[in-house]
């Protein structure tokens, strides 16, 4: 904006100094020039008028008007003069014919005496040329100081904009309070004031929401721990092993719920991750493990095959619980065998986990939105998928729906290069068991 303005000023003062300079450069070389030709007519009819008045007293001899030409060459440049007299047929001249541009003026009496002078232009032109370089250094001067000028006012005009684009980067990136000084610039003050009060209402709704959020923790989080005290006692008391099994499964299902409910209320958590190196395949044996049961139940199969066999960059934490909600859709929507399948990316780059089963699929006009926060085709909350995405992009990878009928869902997460495999750079060490209950995902 600030070359903008400059240019904008300079160019004003262009227009401004043309049309005042180069008009005001002609209508002045035009007056040297009559200034000049003025000057002539008047020595010519100086001689004229003295030769008249000597031919009407005593008579005009040609030596006296030769002596009267000769005034009209001294102290000039080159002259050529002619004086015709009556009784001479011949003209009387002095100096010689001029070539090129020339000024010529002549002046007749009643008498019949006849004066003519031609002199060179050049100091006409002489005088029209200083005349054209006073108004070409006018203009000159003029551009430089609009130029300085400009650059002075487009400095004073975009330093407020500079630091009113600070506040508002400032409250986009959370600092609601950010204060600048008054610009003194009516419009940008009172674009100033309205962030100031656009951050204070931003202050107020992110301490509402704060308080929302540690309120709804708190609320949700209080019977949950107690349900999950309750399930352990059962676990504990109970004899029989079907009731054991089913008081870890839901035990499991809590602390899972526990970390979405953590992971929905705690946005800063969301947008960053600690990504490492990871097994796709332990992954995949931990999403066995919780969801094989359930199948089975449902009377379907679960089926995990890697065919990348290469370590993902990734949070397991994050990648297990998007697993996990693209394996409970399949199991609630889908039908058939769901399979989750890894392998390299085109470029080896990349790993690539596809989720599929042999559903109905999902509708041509739901699927453009299917990863939108509150678009279900089926009745929920329409919460999973978006944070799915939420969660895989924190991570630098991309999930998106590949087919509609049947579902193929495309998880694409960076590799990590076979020279940094944690397995070659270091030593495997003792493998220790902590039970299924022991793992956070």
């Amino acid at each position: 904006m600030r070359k903008r303005a400059a240019r904008m000023i300079v160019t004003a003062v262009a227009v401004v100094a043309l049309l005042l300079g180069v008009p005001g450069a002609i209508a002045s070389s035009i007056l040297v020039w009559n200034a000049q030709t003025s000057a002539l007519d008047a020595r010519v009819q100086t001689v004229q008028s003295a030769l008249d008045r000597r031919m009407a007293s005593s008579g005009l001899s040609e030596s006296y008007a030769r002596a009267w030409a000769q005034t009209l060459v001294t102290g000039g440049g080159p002259t050529y003069v002619e004086v015709t007299l009556p009784q001479t047929p011949t003209p009387i001249t002095v100096g010689q014919p001029l070539r090129g541009l020339t000024i010529s003026r002549t002046a007749w009496s009643a008498n019949g005496v006849r004066v003519s002078i031609t002199v060179s232009a050049r100091d006409a032109i002489r005088g029209i040329a200083q005349v054209a370089g006073l108004f070409s250094l006018g203009i000159v001067v003029s551009l430089a100081v609009g130029w300085a000028l400009a650059s002075r006012f487009s400095r004073r005009l975009s330093a407020p904009l500079i630091y009113l684009s600070a506040q508002a980067e400032q409250i986009g990136s959370g600092q609601v309070r950010a204060r600048v000084k008054p610009s003194g610039i009516e419009e940008i003050d009172l674009v100033q004031e309205e962030l100031q009060r656009t951050g204070e209402k931003m202050a107020r709704r992110l301490a509402a929401e704060r308080q929302l959020a540690a309120d709804a923790s708190h609320q949700l989080r209080t019977p949950l721990t107690a349900l999950s005290m309750r399930l352990e006692e059962i676990e504990m008391i109970s004899t029989e092993e079907e009731v054991q099994e089913e008081a870890r499964s839901c035990l499991e299902q809590i602390e899972r719920l526990t970390t979405v409910v953590t992971e929905l209320l705690d946005t800063n958590k969301r947008q960053s991750a600690a990504t490492e190196a990871i097994d796709v395949l332990e992954v995949f044996n931990t999403q066995r493990e919780e969801w094989e049961e359930a199948f089975e139940k449902a009377g379907r199969v679960l089926r995990f095959t890697d065919e990348a066999g290469t370590p993902i960059l990734a949070d397991e934490a994050k990648i297990a619980q998007v697993l996990a909600t693209l394996i409970e859709n399949s199991l609630r929507y889908g039908a058939g065998t769901t399979w989750v399948h890894a392998r390299n990316s085109a470029n080896n780059r990349g790993v690539v986990i596809e989720v599929s089963d042999e559903g109905e699929g999902v509708e041509a006009d739901l699927a453009p939105h299917i990863f939108e926060n509150g678009v279900s085709g089926h009745g929920s909350s329409g919460i999973g998928l978006a944070l799915a995405k939420d969660l895989i992009e924190t991570m630098g990878g991309r999930i998106e729906l590949s087919r509609t009928v049947p579902p193929l869902f495309t998880v694409s997460l960076a590799a990590i290069p076979a020279t940094y495999d944690p397995g070659r750079i270091m030593p495997e060490g003792a493998l220790v068991s902590m039970g299924r209950r022991s793992r956070r995902f």
